[in-house]
């Protein structure tokens, strides 16, 4: 590695040279804002005397003595693309205002010196040469055109360019030309195959600007590569992966989150989303050319299915479609890696569509009764990240419905009875739009020939039975303890909320007017609605705790009936399933066939492993909880190995007691726990 500092003019001044951006870094990106800042600084820079140099940071390249065949030079650019794609908009934009004066020697240096290679050919002329949008970009620019006729899209490459335009003029050139002549920066000269230019990338880019995670994924897998293989493995793999992780709606990249979601399909753990690339380099540290090939094909596969679960409009199967998008409403991201593979044995015909309908509908159920509950969400991360490990191919929907009902305490899946004791309670108006959203349409549209699209659907909306700011009249039709039971307990609950299109008009109206308004014969009242909603509302003719007892039940029934608890019988001799160290039962007597702790399978066979186990890694993770709790006395901590029965080491010189029941050690790993506030990180399964 050679660093030094030079001039910026004189870095890009040099002969039959061209400056390559490749394809792995990040599109250029600078706003106006940072574009204001550098300008200003030029024009300080060349308006004072006093000013020799004005220093703008680094640029580092890798030279590989590469030579196109007429000659050109390449150095590839790894860090400094935005300031030189920036510096030369500059230039073009003082090109086009020297072409309109007409000083034809300046216009000629700054064109052959700064912006082409004068002899090269074509597509070697620029000096600079981008990716390829932003290389048209600038070949319209350079072409004389204004760039309003640019048909590649949104382009900062343009929008840049016209803020310069329009900032440069006449009166301030010399300041402009002047100020460029005094910029500095660090050259950084790598060599290939002897500095290591992915660890420099990576320092250099730990301030500023942040990478993504799939940025620095991208450059892992692409900048120890030829630019021919750089540009064949880019078009060929990670183009297609980074389209098919598009959120087209936002047209928000989610490729960190798919790769996310495929090291949790691999590894069967669970990365923090800052770690998603240090755990990608972790499995795959050097991949050959063809181990490359292989990894990204997988990828790209498996990139189609998740643009389903991103996008459902996607997919071309309307039933399909349709339980995408509520497994979309319901937001269960956790399940993709799951889903991943099912959608992969449904495209490999090892399942039909009954049964992939059959796996969504599984998981709605899961997932939305343990909503209703209020069961912890965090539970469903490790859930879903080994439930594929349960599934039998000659018995695919019941196999996955199976090992769900195993679950036990607050990983379990709620039964109908307590399902029923929730639901009709619970306030299902205050709750995330998209799920209240996905709640009602399903409620609405289910066995309904005719279905009703709530999302973007500004005509019909959530309609309160008994008003949130009632009316005179609907205290003279209820007595004072109803009309207080409406207004504090009853109000957001399922049997008071029902869907209308004429909401507005509704509004804080008595029951009676709203059943019957048809004000101007536009039919705005319940009676008229054909939504299955108000159909039992058609039918009473006063809305009191009698008839909103029994239309809470009927919608009851009718949750129970589309979130469906499996028809399946399980064996006594199957419920010997992994389990929550809180709610396992007494381990007296018991051996263990594994643990999962901190999303990692561990071979433990007996209690006495996981105890040391779990308290050796909670005291690395962070000793201080030790000696600061009532934990200390309980596990007898001390430095005296003397004062412990049985003495266990623990770390740092300590130990602790081990001459403990089984149940003991039990209670001092789920206090530890607790403390470490890792309630979930911790389950077991016993042997038979």
């Amino acid at each position: 590695m050679k660093a030094s500092e030079i001039n910026l003019n004189r870095f890009l001044s040099q002969t039959d040279t061209q400056f390559v951006i490749p394809v792995y870094q990040r599109n250029y990106d600078w706003t106006e804002a940072q574009c204001k800042q550098l300008l200003i600084d030029i024009l300080a820079a060349g308006a004072s005397d006093k000013i020799n140099a004005h220093f703008i940071g680094s640029i580092v390249y890798i030279h590989d003595d590469v030579y196109s065949a007429s000659g050109i030079r390449e150095l590839s650019i790894i860090d400094g693309q935005q300031r030189l794609t920036t510096i030369t908009l500059i230039y073009i934009a003082l090109y086009r205002l020297l072409k309109s004066t007409g000083d034809q020697q300046k216009l000629t240096r700054i064109h052959e010196t700064y912006l082409i290679n004068k002899f090269a050919a074509e597509e070697e002329k620029l000096k600079l040469r981008p990716t390829e949008n932003n290389d048209r970009a600038i070949k319209h620019l350079l072409s004389g055109d204004d760039g309003d006729s640019f048909d590649g899209g949104f382009s900062r490459i343009i929008s840049n360019f016209h803020f310069f335009r329009s900032h440069i003029n006449e009166d301030n050139i010399e300041s402009v030309i002047n100020g460029l002549s005094k910029l500095m920066f660090v050259e950084v000269s790598l060599e290939r195959g002897k500095d290591d230019a992915q660890r420099i990338f990576e320092s250099l880019n730990s301030t500023g600007l942040e990478l993504s995670q799939a940025d620095l994924i991208r450059n892992f897998i692409l900048m120890g590569l030829s630019r021919k293989k750089q540009n064949d493995i880019y078009v060929k793999y990670w183009q297609k992966i980074e389209l098919n992780a598009k959120e087209q709606r936002t047209n928000q990249t989610r490729v960190s989150d798919f790769i996310r979601d495929y090291l949790t399909l691999k590894t069967k753990k669970i990365p923090n989303k800052s770690s998603v690339y240090a755990q990608f380099k972790e499995r795959f540290p050097a991949l050959q050319y063809e181990d490359l090939e292989t990894l990204l094909e997988e990828l790209k596969i498996l990139s189609r299915q998740y643009n389903k679960f991103i996008n459902p409009d996607q997919e071309s199967d309307t039933g399909i479609r349709r339980q995408l998008y509520n497994v979309e409403q319901l937001e269960t991201n956790v399940s993709y890696p799951f889903l991943l593979q099912v959608f992969s044995d449904y495209e490999n015909e090892l399942i039909n569509k009954t049964q992939l309908m059959g796996v969504m509908e599984l998981i709605q159920s899961f997932v939305w009764r343990r909503f209703i509950l209020g069961l912890p969400t965090n539970a469903l991360n490790k859930i879903f990240m080994r439930l594929y490990e349960d599934v039998n191919s000659g018995d695919y929907v019941a196999s996955i419905a199976g090992s769900l009902m195993k679950k036990k305490g607050s990983q379990r899946f709620p039964k109908n009875a307590e399902v029923i004791a929730t639901v009709i309670e619970k306030d299902f108006y205050n709750i995330k739009p998209k799920n209240r959203t996905y709640f009602l349409q399903r409620l609405e549209n289910h066995n309904n020939k005719e279905t009703v699209q709530l999302d973007g659907n500004s005509d019909i909306t959530i309609e309160h039975i008994f008003p949130q700011t009632p009316d005179a009249r609907w205290k003279h039709d209820l007595d004072a303890e109803t009309y207080q039971a409406f207004g504090e307990t009853y109000l957001h609950t399922i049997g008071n909320l029902t869907l209308s299109g004429n909401n507005g008009s509704l509004g804080n109206k008595c029951f009676p007017e709203k059943k019957q308004m048809n004000h101007e014969a536009k039919e705005q009242g319940y009676a008229f609605s054909r939504l299955w909603l108000n159909r039992y509302l058609k039918d009473i003719d006063a809305w009191n705790l009698e008839t909103y007892k029994e239309r809470s039940r009927l919608l009851s029934e009718r949750v129970l009936d589309i979130w469906r608890y499996p028809d399946i019988e399980i064996s006594d001799a199957a419920t010997n399933e992994e389990v929550s160290v809180f709610e396992a039962e007494d381990p007296t007597g018991r051996k263990l066939e594994y643990a999962i702790f901190a999303d990692e399978r561990r071979e433990v066979t007996t209690v006495s492993d996981l105890y040391l186990l779990v308290m050796r890694e909670l005291y690395v993770r962070k000793p201080e909880p030790f000696f600061a709790s009532t934990l200390r006395d309980r596990l007898r901590l001390s430095k005296n190995a003397t004062d412990c029965r049985n003495a266990v080491a623990l770390g740092d010189g300590y130990f602790i007691e081990s001459n403990l029941s089984s149940l003991a050690k039990f209670e001092r790993i789920q206090e530890a726990l607790t403390l470490f506030d890792a309630e979930d990180d911790l389950t077991i399964r016993y042997a038979n």
